[in-house]
């Protein structure tokens, strides 16, 4: 959601108008406003990729799908960077960039993974497929609504709707629909628990080394598309490896988030 939102949520008008002169902060310039409306844009670029991925899926062109998939995680991955480095909040504040972002990010992290794994058949026939399918779509629409999907320490509460992660493990280790079934029912449910999971770009626990990570699951993800549908143990494992870091820090966040709030109703 990064399930989630990377772009800056609109400032008030007053803490920059229109003409980003009025005296509340540094004067806006046409060239920055022009950058923070290509930022906007390229946000924005997400709901055609998502678009390609759901055409892709319908046409059968699963590698295609799943690497406009990569585009779209690198996008999101890089949208937030440039909104704060453009100024958004300030260059147009009567702009909600965190809402496009959520658009985009309903479309590209669950909606298309979800008709990615429809159209792949790895969901079952009939009512039980339509069951299935419907429970991401169901609890990422409460998700993306919830004003606390983001804590203030900058990790989202509940797990983060990365249906399009999901989609790809399970497309290219070819999991059995019973596997998907029992995934997709537990990660519907942890959608609503509140587990704190890491939020790599904002966190500021182990920020730089979740980063790097990152980045090699990235590159990982684009060795097994080629490697598909052979890839091979070594880079499933570095690949898988990514996932357990990703999971073990954000239960080792949730847990010490508990103890700092034992500790502050515990009297002095």
């Amino acid at each position: 959601m990064s399930t989630s939102p990377s772009s800056e949520q609109p400032a008030a008008a007053a803490a920059a108008g229109p003409a980003g002169g009025d005296g509340a902060g540094p004067p806006v310039s046409p060239g920055l406003r022009l950058a923070g409306a290509a930022v906007h844009a390229y946000t924005a670029l997400g709901t055609v990729v998502g678009f390609a991925i759901v055409i892709a899926a319908i046409e059968g062109e699963v590698e295609a799908a799943l690497w406009l998939g990569l585009a779209a995680l690198f996008i999101d991955g890089t949208d937030g960077m440039l909104a704060r480095r453009a100024r958004v909040k300030q260059t147009m504040p009567w702009f909600d960039g965190a809402l496009l972002d959520n658009i985009v990010d309903y479309l590209t992290y669950v909606f298309a993974p979800v008709v990615l794994l429809w159209t792949t058949g790895h969901l079952p026939e009939g009512p039980p497929g339509w069951l299935l399918a419907a429970l991401p779509l169901l609890a990422s629409s409460y998700q993306f609504c919830r004003v606390d999907a983001k804590t203030d320490d900058h990790t989202f509460l509940g797990f983060p709707s990365y249906w399009n992660v999901v989609a790809f493990y399970v497309i290219v280790l070819d999991a059995s629909e019973p596997v998907v079934a029992v995934v997709l029912i537990v990660l519907s449910v942890l959608v609503f628990v509140p587990i704190r999971f890491l939020y790599p770009s904002r966190s500021g626990v182990l920020r730089t080394l979740s980063l790097a990570l990152s980045a090699v699951w990235a590159v990982t993800y684009a060795v097994l598309l080629v490697q598909y549908p052979d890839p091979h143990p070594l880079v499933v494992a570095a690949s898988l490896a990514y996932v357990v870091y990703y999971w073990g820090v954000s239960l080792w966040m949730t847990a010490r988030a508990a103890s700092r709030r034992r500790e502050e109703r515990t009297p002095a």
